[in-house]
């Protein structure tokens, strides 16, 4: 089968690359995920931004976008084998919407300096959760340790990770919360899923 919400995906998150890079950064005032905080005196934040950040990525290291392009094949492509287009971009959409709401809210509770979010790994982590409830056995190789692990276990050590850096405050400059907040997302789409098909 063709995976042509993914791909689609894909497409648009190196053509809005290209365009950061040629318009050296200026578009992230306007799309990136800004807190909610005013920064000396002035607020940057517009509700387009919960899903518009989601295309950008840090120009200074094309690895940003590499790495979230990777996972988003990798487990984008199999999920939309299995439920279709349609879904997967609902899952995807849902876990970027709630891993900027996270964002938004939980790295200013626990004290963090206020900063702009860009990256597609809310989505991507989703993706992930939905990978790992669906082929909960399939073997994934994680870059560090390369070594094969099921699917549930990749998922659930990358968010115990991702919870202890984000509340050790380790790791500064990654959206720990929102990598958490797009596992969230992705929870409550496949709960609404199961309850739709038991009824």
């Amino acid at each position: 089968m063709t995976t042509p919400a993914v791909k689609s995906l894909i497409a648009a998150n190196v053509l809005v690359f290209v365009l950061q890079y040629l318009s050296k950064g200026s578009i992230e005032v306007l799309l990136a995920l800004w807190p909610l905080q005013t920064i000396e005196g002035q607020s940057y934040f517009h509700i387009w931004q919960l899903v518009t950040y989601a295309f950008l990525h840090d120009t200074h290291s094309i690895n940003h976008l590499l790495f979230n392009m990777l996972g988003l094949w990798m487990f984008g492509a199999e999920i939309e084998r299995y439920v279709g287009a349609r879904r997967v971009l609902v899952c995807y959409f849902a876990s970027v919407l709630t891993a900027a709401i996270c964002q938004l809210f939980v790295p200013g509770w626990l004290g963090a300096p206020p900063a702009p979010t860009v990256g597609a790994s809310g989505g991507v982590f989703g993706l992930l959760l939905a990978y790992a409830v669906m082929f909960p056995q399939r073997k994934v190789i994680p870059l560090i340790p390369p070594i094969p692990m099921p699917a549930w276990v990749f998922a659930s050590l990358y968010a115990a990770l991702e919870l202890v850096l984000g509340v050790t405050g380790s790791f500064a400059g990654v959206a720990h919360f929102a990598h958490l907040g797009g596992m969230v997302g992705s929870a409550l789409v496949l709960l609404q899923w199961r309850t739709a098909k038991v009824r």
